[in-house]
């Protein structure tokens, strides 16, 4: 079977990754560190031992089997039995009891079924069902790893930046008790600087959490048994914003294409199509061709029911004859489950309709929260750099007794707040760029040139 894979990652950088599976992911958005793990790894991983991935590859087997049940209407029964026992009473010039053994054997063959076409075409069907499921799965799969992954990378900065602020809080707690001591300041500043460094102890423990809970569903994502490995996947690097610019009008013609969830609603509609055509073909009459023959090694046995010798085996036989049967009143049957089917297809059709219909509105929602990421970040950039060195002048200012507690609070809360939603603003653009890739069909997907085969 044939795979092709299409780009994952940001538009207009792309690598094409030829294994098992073909991976492409955007390196530019990300700085290596010393240790831990990437997401071209993490992604790979994914696609290696994920088990909702591994499931819908064993559905691949499933409908390469379901495949030959709907193709079998076309082929030969052939059917070989030997007959043996022991024959027992009495006619004239006969007594005792004999034994036999024949061969029998019978070979029939569909001449005409008005079915046969719409079988052989669901068979086929069922094979990109299940290739476009399997596509599917990867996406979403593929998906969860990369933004347990961006989270994860997003809360352990988070973590850093706010440790870093309760790390300059206790050193301003440290000044103002050594000040208190010295009878610089009353014990109220010393308190309020103690009580200002312990406010942030429950939003470390929060964040802390957060990351932990990422690096579980990063580890879900990738397969691995969190009981069973030592420590948890760190992930590698920091979250970077790169600018994109998209072409809203061709990557929703494009997306239209090559999403593997609308495809797989598309192939919805033709199997149920063809489900009902298969129905239907009992309107029609069906001829079937047969052979069929005895090899009588002994004579003088008796056919079931003959009453006299003429009737009895004397050699062996073949026979052959042409059949047809036609359902001139089915009472309903026929027609009630061709309404089903009718009415299944209709429904898989307006959810084809409305999947198409929402592509559009989604990457324009998308492409919308692209821009305001990417404005927001420029904006709390400067920000944080006026906050910080805002910060930086105030703590300088309260060592020698020129600010007040309340102005460093108020400088310190300042800093921290745009720095964390600078940060905040970086991931919701990475987070914006998956979920294009995801809407767009940038993720992995099987060739479909054996679709070509049952237009």
């Amino acid at each position: 079977m044939k795979r092709r894979a299409l780009i994952l990652g940001s538009v207009g950088h792309s690598t094409a990754l030829w294994l098992k599976f073909c991976a492409l992911i955007v390196a530019s958005c990300f700085a290596r560190a010393s240790d831990g793990i990437t997401l071209e790894a993490v992604l790979q991983t994914t696609l290696e031992k994920n088990p909702a991935i591994q499931e819908a590859k064993s559905g691949l087997e499933q409908a390469a089997g379901q495949r030959l049940v709907f193709r079998s209407v076309v082929w030969p029964r052939a059917e070989v039995g030997v007959p043996a026992g022991i024959q027992g009473g009495h006619r004239a010039g006969e007594s005792g009891i004999k034994g036999f053994a024949l061969g029998r054997g019978a070979l029939a063959q569909t001449l005409f079924n008005a079915g046969v076409p719409s079988s052989l075409r669901r068979g086929d069907i069922e094979v990109l069902i299940a290739q476009q499921q399997l596509n599917v799965a990867i996406v979403e799969q593929l998906h969860a790893a990369r933004l347990a992954f961006y989270t994860a990378l997003y809360t352990r900065s988070l973590e850093s930046v706010r440790e870093e602020q309760r790390r300059r809080l206790r050193e301003n707690v440290a000044t103002q008790k050594n000040r208190y001591e010295a009878g610089l300041v009353n014990r109220g500043a010393f308190a309020s600087a103690t009580v200002q460094a312990s406010e942030l102890d429950p939003q470390i423990e929060s964040t802390h959490r957060w990351y932990l809970d990422a690096q579980l569903k990063l580890a879900e994502a990738m397969g691995i048994d969190p009981a069973a490995k030592a420590s948890l996947p760190e992930p590698e690097g920091e979250l970077q914003l790169v600018p994109m610019q998209v072409d809203l009008d061709s990557e929703t013609a494009a997306a239209l294409r090559r999403r593997a969830d609308l495809k797989l609603a598309r192939l919805f509609v033709r199997a149920a199509n063809e489900d009902q055509r298969i129905i239907e073909a009992d309107y029609y009459p069906a001829v079937v061709g047969s052979i069929s023959g005895d090899y009588v090694p002994v004579t003088g046995i008796h056919r079931e029911g003959s009453t006299s010798r003429t009737q009895d085996f004397i050699s062996s036989e073949i026979r052959e004859k042409a059949a047809y049967t036609w359902r001139v009143i089915d009472n309903g049957k026929v027609g009630g489950a061709a309404l089903r089917a009718r009415a299944a297809r209709e429904i898989n059709e307006l959810t084809c309709r409305k999947l198409e219909a929402n592509i559009g509105r989604e990457l324009s929602r998308i492409a919308n929260d692209l821009k305001i990421t990417e404005v927001r970040e420029r904006s709390l950039a400067t920000a944080s750099a006026v906050a910080e060195e805002s910060a930086q002048v105030v703590q300088q200012n309260v060592a020698s007794g020129l600010a007040s507690p309340l102005e460093y609070r108020d400088t310190q809360n300042a800093f921290l707040e745009t720095r964390s939603g600078l940060l905040n603003a970086i991931y919701q653009h990475n987070l914006a760029v998956a979920e294009w890739d995801r809407a767009t069909g940038r993720y992995f997907q099987f060739s479909d040139d054996t679709a070509q085969n049952v237009h």
